[in-house]
């Protein structure tokens, strides 16, 4: 199963994973994303992979000693598939002999792609290709970006179920977390959710705690006087909401 990209966003400090795959609740199960460093564990997953392989990470292990050694001591290892990157930045992946073809990975100085069960090496070329293009976009709309373009090479052979997308900005928490798990057109599915949180819940994100700021800034009236400007600039541009959220009758 499955495609999946990691990147750092060098203007923000950003780590983000996105992932799409015929495969259900693949957000759930493929990225493992920390402060400093992020996995993502596919092919016939091993979840420890990515938990223990993100603990060790973010305390300072080399990427490629982490995936070496997962290699190592799992006697499954042919039929896994891994890619990730440590705290300094750098990545490392692993691609076994039993994953399904097309199966492969891209590794570069700013992200990297893995995929299994492909149309062929264009899906990983064209998402590892257009993200390192789209230097002009937000963060997160060049993760979907890069996605889709994988999608329009092929994606995956099976057809389409699920994705997600993963974003943390130097904390344990996620800042943004979408899934779409059963849906048949996923990542269509993911741009939509990150255009309804851009209407509400990004502002929320913007004043959460953080490690540095305990108490964060829960200033309602703030907060709202910033969701008031976020709808009239959406409404001047002719967008209604995209939510599927209902009101009280």
């Amino acid at each position: 199963m499955t495609y999946s990209l990691i990147a750092k966003d060098p203007e923000t400090g950003a780590i983000g994973v996105i992932v799409a795959s015929r495969f259900f609740a693949c957000g759930a199960r493929v990225p493992c994303v920390g402060p400093r460093s992020a996995v993502a564990s596919q092919a016939f997953s091993n979840p420890v992979w990515g938990t223990e392989g993100l603990r060790r990470l973010e305390v300072g292990e080399r990427a490629q000693d982490v995936i070496d050694d997962l290699v190592q001591r799992d006697t499954g290892r042919a039929a896994r598939q891994a890619h990730m990157m440590d705290a300094n930045g750098n990545f490392a992946a692993f691609t076994g002999t039993e994953c399904v073809d097309w199966a492969g990975h891209r590794i570069g100085q700013t992200h990297s792609v893995a995929g299994n069960m492909l149309t062929g090496q264009g899906v990983v070329d064209a998402t590892f290709e257009t993200y390192a293009a789209e230097t002009a976009l937000p963060f997160p709309e060049r993760l979907l970006a890069a996605m889709e373009a994988g999608e329009r090479a092929g994606g995956d052979k099976r057809g389409r179920q699920a994705a997600g997308m993963v974003i943390h900005q130097g904390q344990s928490h996620s800042w943004l977390d979408l899934r779409a798990d059963d849906h048949a057109d996923p990542l269509a599915e993911l741009r939509r959710l990150y255009d309804v949180a851009g209407e509400r819940y990004l502002h929320f994100a913007r004043a959460m705690p953080s490690e540095q700021n305990f108490s964060g800034n829960p200033d309602r009236v703030a907060l709202e006087a910033a969701i008031a400007r976020s709808d009239a600039h959406r409404q001047a541009e002719g967008r209604g909401s995209r939510s599927f959220a209902t009101d009280p009758a």
